[in-house]
């Protein structure tokens, strides 16, 4: 089929609006720290699984000393700092501001590219960052604002911006981990299992955010012993059914099946085409987000969301 990668792309970019949409109905219902504990722990094991399956190894031990930093700190960074951002921003200003600062992470990554692995930060990038910050500023300066009618709030901003920082500097050190990982191996074990090392890089990423979000876990729930007050038990997000089908939503769409389709869709067509059409989940998921939680569609968030999207494609299209 001539247009799969196409295709596929779209399908990433609907499975990142639902896995949004799932994660703020189960932040909202269960907190950051129950959900993410959970959610990190179900990805790991769910990445273990696919990479013993292909690779014999539960855990990719073969990756060696610099991979597995570079990996750990990804892993901090992303799942852990970037995503406290990215699910606290789901609470203050909903998943659909939420995502409409994740276009940002594109410009972020940019910058860490540069002052990291000397990658060019030519003016075609400058100008995509203008564009994509003039998008965002255009839908939070809306004053329809959330679902209860209020401005966005500067708390929402910060951690918005928090979240996209995350996502770009966790993927910069990603690659460098996956750069170390490919040269850590060998010529045959590269062309046997080359494939899956993407996922063998997730799931080093995966144990650094499980065990930070469960320290933190533990750290509040003896801290609210100690004060004598009540904290979320781990259980509690199971015992509530929406927010477990809701936790399962979010790990399906977005860590497993919305990473291993955007791998596929890149693989299929140009990754600038590719990029471009996942980047459209800030208008898809417009509706949706009206729909669950009635949040105001107006012309101003509509035009700033499709602003932030062209300023995203012009990173790959100029």
């Amino acid at each position: 089929m001539n247009y799969l990668g196409e295709l596929i792309s779209l399908v990433v970019a609907v499975l990142w609006t639902m896995s949004a949409l799932a994660a703020e109905v189960a932040t909202k219902r269960s907190g950051v720290l129950v959900l993410n504990v959970w959610r990190m722990a179900l990805a790991f094991l769910v990445s273990a699984l696919l990479f013993w399956f292909a690779t014999g190894q539960a855990i990719p031990l073969m990756a060696g000393c610099d991979a597995w930093l570079w990996l750990l700190l990804s892993g901090f960074v992303g799942y852990f700092l970037g995503d406290w951002c990215l699910f606290n921003s789901y609470i203050v200003i909903g998943s659909r501001f939420g995502q409409l600062f994740m276009t940002l992470a594109p410009a972020f990554t940019a910058f860490f590219a540069w002052v990291m692995i000397g990658q060019a930060l030519s003016w075609e990038s400058l100008l995509a960052m203008l564009v994509t910050l003039s998008g965002i500023g255009i839908a939070v300066s809306d004053s329809g604002g959330t679902e209860d009618g209020e401005p966005i709030r500067l708390k929402g901003v910060l951690l918005g911006i928090g979240a996209a920082l995350g996502q770009g500097l966790g993927l910069v050190m990603s690659k460098i981990g996956l750069d170390h990982f490919t040269s850590n191996i060998t010529a045959n074990q590269l062309e046997e299992y080359g494939y899956v090392l993407p996922f063998g890089s997730n799931l080093i990423r995966c144990i650094a955010g499980t065990i930070c979000y469960l320290a933190w876990y533990l750290l509040s729930r003896a801290s609210h012993h100690r004060s004598g007050g009540d904290s979320p038990h781990l259980m509690s997000l199971i015992h509530d059914r929406k927010a477990t089908i809701a936790l399962l939503i979010t790990l399906f769409s977005g860590p497993f099946l919305g990473v291993a389709l955007s791998l596929a869709a890149v693989q299929l067509t140009a990754a600038g085409i590719a990029s471009t059409l996942m980047a459209m989940t800030p208008i898809f998921i417009l509706f949706p987000s009206h729909w669950l939680f009635r949040q105001p569609i107006t012309v101003r968030s509509i035009l700033g969301a499709v602003i932030s999207c062209v300023g995203v494609s012009l990173f790959f299209l100029l």
